[in-house]
């Protein structure tokens, strides 16, 4: 009898049985979300969740009252507010979480989120520390909810398109990638006062050992490491996964890290950062500062046929033994931030059940990275992977 497809036959043979979700969402349904951690990150979030459509703010959590008033605001008064997450998380109707909080805070909140039946969008670094890897994988593996990791590059389609030319061959073989990621915390990250008597500054050290209230801290935690990891877990984690997603491979095998302190006494983490990774086969590089912003971020392949520029405004591509008036050989410029794009991920695999450009891994290894390099920079500048016993 000749095989007749039917919808019963395709669902097995995707495998979409094996993750099927306990609520069936239809193409128009909306999705309801929690927000958990509502500064300035989750505004960015949320704005690209509006431009996708098809939810709603159901619950927001944040030790800052004004925080919670701005995200409710937003939702035209739906969104219940909580100082708590997990009121969040015990809320049945909810379908989802995005989460936005100090990276300190983000294992146990996502891991709380999946056991709560939630699926997850994880700002990156998704850990804060390099023992904290394994149980978020397993956490999400052992269960059937989706977790996106905040890698935006993942969805967006210059990125995706350099990474196809890349692994097609088009620069021949790729030994070094620099990567580099320069801001200005003088002038272009300006704290907003903070009225400390709306914020639970006990219930936002969470983990973290007991310390006065410190407004360089609340508002630049990325910079101490009881919150953060500097520049190596919120810059560079973003281009060593696009480094690891073009190169297919995503584990140092050495790292050295040089770093000081030059502008920012008053930080753990260094200003200024001059790091190099070895992996099979090639380098990665890394330099950046606090101080300065000319040039932003972005990353150069350099292979023996040709050289990639990549950044979120866009590529260029550059052949080798090809005269400068006529180099570049191929532009391409973004036309949508990519955020938009990885939100819209998410949510399609909230219904779809498949898995997310981003998923817990490459967060995982990304922040891996970071991790390593900060080792690297404790250790008198040199660590070799895995640690030796």
């Amino acid at each position: 009898m000749p095989y007749k497809p039917n919808r019963r036959n395709f669902i097995i043979g995707s495998g979409l049985t094996a993750l099927a979700s306990t609520k069936a969402f239809g193409a128009n349904d909306t999705l309801r979300i929690g927000a958990i951690g509502a500064g300035g990150r989750m505004r960015s979030l949320l704005d690209a969740a509006d431009t996708v459509g098809s939810y709603e703010i159901a619950a927001v959590s944040d030790v800052y009252a004004p925080h919670c008033d701005a995200v409710k605001s937003r939702s035209n008064g739906l969104a219940s507010t909580h100082v708590d997450y997990h009121e969040v998380l015990d809320k049945k109707d909810i379908d989802a979480v995005i989460i936005a909080t100090p990276d300190h805070w983000h294992v146990r909140i996502a891991t709380d989120a999946i056991a709560a039946g939630k699926d997850v969008y994880l700002e990156k670094p998704v850990t804060h520390t390099l023992e904290e890897g394994a149980p978020l994988i397993r956490a999400v593996r052992s269960s059937k909810q989706i977790l996106q990791c905040g890698m935006q590059q993942r969805s967006w389609s210059h990125f995706r398109n350099a990474v196809d030319l890349i692994q097609g061959g088009s620069l021949g073989r790729v030994t070094q990638v620099r990567t580099y990621w320069w801001q200005n915390y003088n002038t272009n990250w300006i704290p907003k006062p903070i009225d400390v008597s709306l914020l639970d500054w006990k219930v936002w050290l969470g983990s973290a050992p007991d310390q006065p209230f410190s407004p360089e801290k609340y508002n630049r935690w990325r910079w101490f490491w009881n919150f953060g990891g500097g520049a190596m877990t919120d810059l560079f984690t973003h281009w060593i996964d696009v480094v690891h997603w073009a190169m297919k491979h995503d584990q140092p095998i050495k790292a050295q890290m040089l770093g000081d302190k030059y502008i920012f006494d008053q930080w753990d983490c260094p200003d200024t950062i001059q790091a190099a990774f070895r992996y099979p086969g090639f380098d990665v590089v890394y330099e950046g500062a606090m101080s300065s912003s000319i040039d932003d971020g972005g990353l150069e392949f350099r292979g023996t046929e040709g050289t990639l520029k990549l950044t979120r405004s866009g590529m260029n591509v550059y052949r080798e033994q090809v005269k400068s008036d006529q180099n570049p050989v191929l532009s391409e410029h973004s036309f949508r931030d990519g955020t938009i794009s990885h939100m819209e991920n998410f949510i399609e695999c909230i219904k779809s059940r498949r898995e997310p450009n981003a998923p817990v891994e490459t967060g995982v290894a990304s922040a891996r990275a970071g991790h390593i390099g900060n080792l690297a920079y404790r250790r008198d500048g040199q660590v070799v992977w895995p640690l030796r016993a």
